[in-house]
Order: structure tokens, then sequence, then C-alpha cells
């Protein structure tokens, strides 16, 4: 197969490609010139720059290309049904990447509760604010509501547990036998919302607006701690930043933007907030397992 590799790939996976036989090449279109470039490929691998939409697939038809891989869990930036309709075959790596955006999202939370971005940072600025940043919070016996309780949300969850936290987890899917194998019930959202200290959101993109909004941050307790490492559309960011100059929301940890590279600096130079630059699967283990599940899929592909 010729494959076309737009967002980078482990470099391990990539030699396994060649090794296999398979021409490979590593480039990053802009969105003007992706459709054309796709037509001259029989496979595309894309992480979360790439995003390939109707007009590419359009542009694409009557080319090569029979295969979408999404190194990584959500596919939002691929339209699935339009590229399936077309008889292109779309693919993910779901299992790769769950236990280092979990781990991240669990950083943040310790980020959050004890300052640590903020104190960082101004030590940085030979300030030494010991009593500013002296009042932290510990997570043990801290409530942790779980928005989407996938792969990722699982691992948080057993996370959270290990150091005492109390999880509660909320989806419109409920795998049987999970609550009783992790101990984590399933609630409703604004039982969640009622009770949780901090909330991670873990769901996919949904249409319809934001998961977390000006109507589910009234209805959670004061002083909450929002985590985001799913998608930026499912936190309304102007409703977020209200919260956190209110008080209303004690702090915020992010990994994902409206816009990325994220352009909301009143959001992301907050205080109060412990930011990353959608890092969340960016790590050495996370990105070899996707590139195995990536090869897999291709060597697969057809059989």
């Amino acid at each position: 197969m010729r494959i076309l590799v737009t967002d980078g790939m482990d470099k391990d996976a990539l030699q396994a490609l060649k090794d296999n036989g398979h021409e490979v090449v590593e480039q990053f279109y802009a969105p003007e010139e992706l459709g054309a470039a796709l037509k001259e490929f029989d496979a595309v691998v894309v992480r979360s720059a790439t995003k390939i939409r109707a007009n590419h697939i359009d542009e694409a038809k009557g080319g090569k290309l029979k295969l979408i891989i999404r190194g990584g869990v959500g596919v939002d930036n691929i339209d699935v049904k339009y590229a399936e309709a077309a008889g292109i075959t779309v693919k993910n790596t779901p299992r790769a990447s769950s236990q280092s955006v979990a781990e991240l999202a669990m950083a943040h939370m310790f980020a959050c509760a004890r300052f640590i971005s903020i104190a960082g940072h101004t030590m940085r600025e030979d300030k030494w604010e010991k009593k500013a940043y002296g009042k932290g919070i510990e997570l043990q016996g801290k409530t942790l509501g779980i928005v989407g309780f996938g792969r990722i949300g699982q691992h948080l969850g057993v996370m959270a547990k290990a150091i005492g936290m109390n999880v509660i987890a909320e989806d419109i899917f409920h795998i049987p036998g999970i609550e009783e194998k992790l101990g984590i019930p399933y609630v409703e959202l604004d039982e969640l919302l009622a009770k949780s200290d901090f909330i991670s959101v873990h769901a996919p993109a949904v249409d319809g607006g934001a998961l977390i909004n000006a109507e589910t941050i009234a209805k959670m307790k004061d002083g909450v701690t929002i985590i985001n490492t799913s998608r930026g559309t499912n936190v309304d960011e102007a409703a977020l930043l209200a919260g956190l100059e209110s008080g209303k929301v004690r702090s915020a940890g992010l990994d994902v933007y409206a816009d990325e590279p994220a352009t909301n600096k009143a959001l992301y130079s907050h205080p109060m907030v412990s930011c990353t630059p959608h890092i969340g699967a960016a790590t050495k283990e996370a990105q070899k397992r996707i590139g195995t599940e990536i090869v897999e899929i291709i060597e697969s592909f057809g059989k």
C-alpha cells in the first residue's frame, strides 16, 4: 500500500510498515491541498491536526484511498459516515492512549488542588508566594465525577480510588458489570454535578452544544474544579471563565480548547487554570502503542 502519514508516527512503527513492503510518505498538507493529495494514497494516518472533511473525501473520489486511520481515540476530526458512504473504511486506536490521557487528567487535578502551575510560574519571576499558594486542598476524601465512562474515564476512576477519592460516573451507555468490577456507580448527570468536588470530562464531542455550560455549572458545588482532556467544544469557555471569575469554579485543568492552537488567552492565562497544549496522548508509551495498533490495522486490512 501507499500510505500517507500527516501528523507524525512512532519511528519503529514507520519502519515496520516499510519493512513490510509499504511505501510511506510523511507530509502534512494544508486543508486546501489535502483532498487532491489523498487521491494518490491507499491509506492515510492522521492524529488531531489533520481534519478530513466531506469536501476532501469528494476530491479523493476516483482515486486510491480506501482506509483512514486516526491515531488516537476520538474520530471527530473525520467525517466518518460520509467516508464510509464513499466506500472508505475508518479506523482508530482506542486502547493505546487511554492510560496516558487519564494520567494527564490526574496530573491536572493535583496541579489545580495545590496551585502547581501558577506557583511554579511565579517562582520563575523570582517571587516567593508561599502564603498565597499555601492554602491548597487534598484529593483524598473528595468526590470525583467522571462524565463519559469509557476506557479513559475508567483508568482515571481506578487511579482516583487508589488515592482515596470517592468516584461516581455518568454516561449515556452503561457497561454491564463495570460498577461491580470497579466499585464506581453510575449516576444521573444532575446528581453528579451536585455531588462532585472535581468533574473530569471524557466524552466525545457531541452535537447540540457544550456538556459543561452556564446551566450545568450553576448546578455544581461552589468551588468545583473542572478538568477537560476530551474535546475543547465539550466546555463552553465563556461560561467556564465566568465561573472562575465569580469563584463558583475554584479551578480548571485544560488540555483541549475550542480553537487549537488556543486563542482564548483570558482563559488559559487565568491564575486558577492549569493548562497544557493538547498533549494527552503524547507519551512515549502511548505513541509506541498507537504505532503498533496502526501497523496491525494496516496489515489486517482486507484480509
